[in-house]
């Protein structure tokens, strides 16, 4: 449905938020991100497999987790994929090529928002775009969490502003901009 231009690959360099190789550090500050919203219950959405692992792994289990069983291209190593395939959650799978974002995969992640239990989105294809839809798509006081290669993980703390920020580059990918809002729920304005 959408996909990513040549002359965009430079802007998905930059991490979205700040960068941090400490998983308790990081849900400490997507605690503190949930009680300034006054959001006790925001979601922890997870882009990728090692940054799920780590999640877990340090005892916080990811509302919702994309995951494609590669790291920076490669095949995760098998502990992680291991304990990913292991894990107790609703499973939903999605295609989706690289460097581009299907309605299947935003169909699935609005699906998963709205389930009370954590939920596995098990793409064949590519996760890495899924930041963008996943800011978009989740409520104020959510932590969105991705890996930057070689660097660590990114945590993004859902505001108006981060929202902005995703919805300038979601707006700047090839495709129906439109019927992509509405696979994922929402309206190019934020709301529902």
């Amino acid at each position: 449905m959408l996909t990513l231009p040549d002359s965009l690959r430079d802007a998905f360099k930059e991490p979205l938020g700040p960068v941090t190789t400490d998983a308790d550090e990081l849900l400490a500050g997507a605690a503190e991100t949930r009680g300034e919203r006054v959001a006790p219950d925001a979601p922890i959405i997870a882009v990728g497999d090692v940054v799920t692992y780590h999640l877990r792994e340090a005892g916080r289990v990811p509302d919702v987790a994309l995951i494609d069983g590669k790291t920076e291209r490669e095949a995760v190593d098998a502990a992680i994929e291991s304990a990913l395939t292991a894990a107790n959650a609703r499973r939903i799978p999605v295609e989706n090529p690289p460097a581009s974002l299907s309605a299947e995969l935003f169909e699935a992640l609005s699906e998963a928002l709205s389930d009370d239990d954590p939920v596995i989105i098990e793409v064949t294809g590519e996760e890495d775009l899924a930041t963008l839809p996943a800011i978009l798509a989740a409520p104020d006081g959510a932590s969105v969490v991705y890996g930057q290669p070689g660097e660590g993980m990114v945590r993004v703390a859902v505001t108006p502003e981060t929202r902005e920020n995703a919805r300038e580059l979601f707006e700047a990918l090839d495709g129906d901009i439109e019927a992509a809002y509405k696979a994922l729920g929402r309206s190019p304005g934020g709301d529902t």
